[in-house]
């Protein structure tokens, strides 16, 4: 079965091996999720669940998000997210899906997340360009440099380094192992950072690698 779920970014801690060696984990409140919606390929043309993640009051919705919480009998949710899946003969719409449902100790997953933002950025800190002399009599230090066209083609080509927004990107880390599932607080525990700041929101899925 093709595993996916949705989860908050608690923050970083580390645990101990038999060995007493030190792994380093993020931890993430993973679900639980409701299926909200199953797309067929008779009605839609591929196979996918709709699922909501964190409750939240119904007036903060507009009468079309409503209804379709209601018309599938679970609470109003703050965050839908749609997976496409080989099979959703295992799913039932209105079911509530739970971590221990989805992972266990020793899985592989590919999590993604939105990093975080950094601002307005120049070219050093965003691209890691070099920067000019530092001894007093330069005039140049942390500047973008040449931009390259001289007479012809006398523009600047697209794709440039330049300046500017750094970080709120949509990352994914591939091949994460799951080290531990706490299936009493709903916690998933997996090998290395992941990114994005605490309480951001994660997509945790199946690893496409091997």
């Amino acid at each position: 079965m093709q595993k996916c779920m949705l989860g908050t970014k608690i923050g970083m801690t580390q645990l101990f091996t038999d060995e007493g060696i030190a792994v380093p984990v993020t931890v993430i409140q993973a679900g639980p999720v409701s299926v909200v919606q199953k797309k067929t390929k008779d009605s839609d043309g591929y196979d996918a669940i709709r699922v909501g993640y964190v409750d939240v009051k119904e007036k903060r919705l507009n009468k079309p998000d409503k209804g379709q919480f209601s018309k599938a009998g679970v609470s109003t949710k703050k965050v839908l997210r749609e997976f496409r899946l080989d099979s959703i003969d295992a799913y039932e719409v209105g079911a509530e899906i739970k971590v221990q449902d989805m992972f266990q100790e020793g899985d592989k997953v590919d999590v993604t997340g939105i990093s975080k933002g950094k601002g307005f950025q120049g070219t050093v800190k965003r691209y890691g360009t070099a920067r000019g002399a530092s001894a007093h009599g330069s005039g140049y230090h942390r500047g973008v440099g040449s931009l390259g066209p001289n007479s012809s083609p006398s523009r600047v080509f697209k794709g440039k380094r330049l300046p500017g927004q750094m970080g709120r990107d949509k990352v994914t880390v591939q091949n994460l192992a799951v080290v531990r599932v706490d299936s009493e607080r709903g916690l998933l525990l997996v090998r290395g950072a992941i990114p994005g700041p605490k309480g951001g929101l994660i997509v945790i899925k199946d690893t496409v690698k091997v």
